[in-house]
């Protein structure tokens, strides 16, 4: 057996070697964002932000909601240098957006994946809050599977299996990293929770197989194609029954159906649950929300549903 120091100043050291590793690995990709706008006889700043490399080339992701107000601005890196860039892609619906850089020698960060974080486990925020670029700021992932509404005019989406971390995040933090203890970025830093600043509560876009798609979408297309059912709905546990008759412990619960809508069509109606689409097993809003991607647009989905007990295929 090993024994294991818990002296508080061992302790404190550790974490703070963690913290300073992150910090080297990661500032360099790290940008501070001035989004500007066109108006007449020039531009005016529009919103600032932060956003980090994904390719060398000149590629950053950053928050949807830091780029909405303009098409481009100047990214500033911790070396000093100053650059412009552009928006290529947002997508409001996840809260995600990529811009290029007008730079082909910037230090791409490394993507890790957020399904395999954990409660309890260290985490490190990079960005520009309030304006200080290049600040850092470390704590514990507080939760998991949180979720917020995103709204892109008459369409609104759940951001699903959302990272909540006491790390202080503040205004001007959003687009930036939220990394792991080995330096990869495991989430977008997105919102600060609570009135005013400093709530100790605050959420990231994670990075996954999902969102992996979405910025990749982005980057060819400069937009996300998704298809449409027209629920709306949560998990929902099955009964001990109704889950031995399915081989399945819940599904989303459908309470909403929008008039004319696919789902409507296909004879979806409040109160069943969606086990199974196209043979994926569905087992929350997320799942759902992956599984209607650009490829099912104007295609027919079998479901599986269970309604008052009673599986309807």
């Amino acid at each position: 057996m090993t024994a294991v120091d818990l002296r508080p100043t061992v302790a404190l050291d550790a974490y703070s070697q963690v913290v300073t590793a992150v910090a080297r690995r990661l500032l360099g990709s790290v940008a501070s964002l001035r989004v500007t706008a066109p108006v007449p006889g020039g531009r005016r700043t529009a919103g600032t932000g932060s956003a980090f490399v994904v390719s060398g080339d000149g590629l950053l992701a950053t928050s949807a909601h830091v780029v909405a107000a303009g098409d481009g601005g100047v990214a500033t890196f911790s070396d000093g240098r100053a650059v412009d860039f552009e928006v290529i892609g947002t997508d409001r619906l996840s809260d995600l957006a990529v811009v290029r850089a007008r730079a082909s020698d910037l230090d791409a960060a490394e993507l890790g994946d957020a399904d395999d974080l954990v409660v309890g486990q260290l985490v490190v925020a990079i960005g520009s809050p309030l304006g200080y670029a290049g600040s850092v700021s470390a704590g514990v992932v507080s939760a998991l599977g949180r979720s917020f509404a995103s709204r892109d005019g008459a369409n609104a989406r759940l951001v699903e299996n959302v990272i909540q971390t006491d790390a202080a995040l503040h205004p001007g933090n959003s687009g930036g990293a939220l990394a792991d203890g080995d330096g990869r970025v495991v989430g977008v830093n997105t919102a600060v929770v609570g009135p005013g600043i400093g709530q100790g509560l605050g959420l990231a876009v994670p990075i996954n197989a999902t969102t992996r798609a979405i910025v990749a979408a982005l980057i060819g297309d400069g937009r996300v194609r998704r298809a449409y059912l027209g629920i709306a709905g949560g998990t929902r546990p099955l009964p001990p029954r109704a889950a031995a008759a399915t081989g399945r412990t819940e599904g989303v619960e459908v309470t909403t159906v929008v008039a004319g809508s696919p789902a409507d069509v296909g004879g979806l109606r409040p109160e069943d649950v969606i086990l199974d689409l196209d043979g994926e097993p569905v087992h929350a809003v997320g799942d759902l929300q992956r599984l209607m991607d650009a490829r099912r647009i104007d295609r027919d989905v079998r479901d599986r549903v269970l309604r008052a007990a009673a599986r309807r295929r």
